[in-house]
């Protein structure tokens, strides 16, 4: 685990949860630290995502324990068990306003087999946002699909039925975007407007980003002569996807730049 400080104003005192410090989560949390207020981090790093879920709670409870130190918010991932932290850290933090930022959600989550969901995951989700004061989704879909998957998942409770649940989330829910940093490209150059169109991936090398579509749909366009090129970026991992290999390999003549 790391602790990352940084000073940006003496207003507020905010302790930010992440169990997933890296990708997108990292960056929107690099943003973040711009802002005027006194930031403090505990994170874990982007791996083994489903052990962090089930046990960064115990782990954020303990630590802050021990350091002693108090916030004035506390800001939360939606990879972090919100409830369970509320549960087992210290008496003072159930005066503190505890917000999570839903970056996606473990109902819509892409999966490589659907029968392969594990419900558990999106439980977790669910009881995390009635454990928090506040949340903020990144997009319509994001809360739109969280709130659609809670509701099928909670028909299959026989004996339990949580009736208010959906109004309960919905009423102190809003959709904040991500801020985005374009100041290197409106710095930049403007590129000459000739030889064929450039394709870019830009994401994770891995399957919930659906890869074989993307490579499949150049594979087509390839054999049927449309000239384009080809950058391929995002950070790869032990086990890629093997059709990055395959792109590398049937797409050379046309890659400007493969690799993170």
């Amino acid at each position: 685990m790391s602790a990352d400080k940084s000073s940006c104003g003496p207003n507020l005192n905010i302790l930010v949860l992440e169990p997933f410090y890296g990708g997108s989560h990292k960056s929107f949390l690099t943003r973040l630290k711009t802002l005027p207020f006194h930031f403090d981090f505990l994170t874990l790093p982007a791996r083994n995502w489903k052990w962090s879920m089930r046990l960064a709670a115990p782990l954020f409870a303990k630590t802050l324990k021990e350091n002693g130190r108090r916030y004035d918010r506390i800001l939360c991932s939606p990879y972090l068990d919100t409830a369970a932290f509320r549960g087992l850290a210290p008496s003072w933090t159930r005066e503190v306003q505890l917000l999570t930022y839903f970056h996606e959600n473990q109902f819509a989550y892409p999966v490589r087999r659907e029968d392969r969901r594990d419900a558990h995951f999106g439980l977790t989700n669910v009881t995390t946002a009635l454990a928090s004061d506040s949340l903020a989704f990144n997009s319509h879909y994001n809360l739109n699909s969280f709130l659609n998957g809670m509701d099928n998942i909670l028909r299959h409770s026989t004996d339990i039925k949580l009736h208010d649940a959906r109004e309960q989330i919905r009423l102190k829910s809003i959709i904040l975007p991500p801020g985005i940093d374009f100041s290197n490209i409106d710095s930049a150059e403007k590129p000459l407007q000739d030889g064929p169109p450039v394709i870019l991936w830009n994401h994770r090398w891995e399957h919930d980003k659906n890869p074989e579509l993307f490579f499949k749909t150049l594979f087509k366009l390839d054999e049927e002569g449309i000239d384009f090129r080809l950058i391929v970026l995002g950070q790869s991992f032990e086990n890629s996807p093997s059709v990055f290999d395959e792109a590398k390999r049937k797409l050379s003549r046309k890659i400007i730049h493969f690799g993170y």
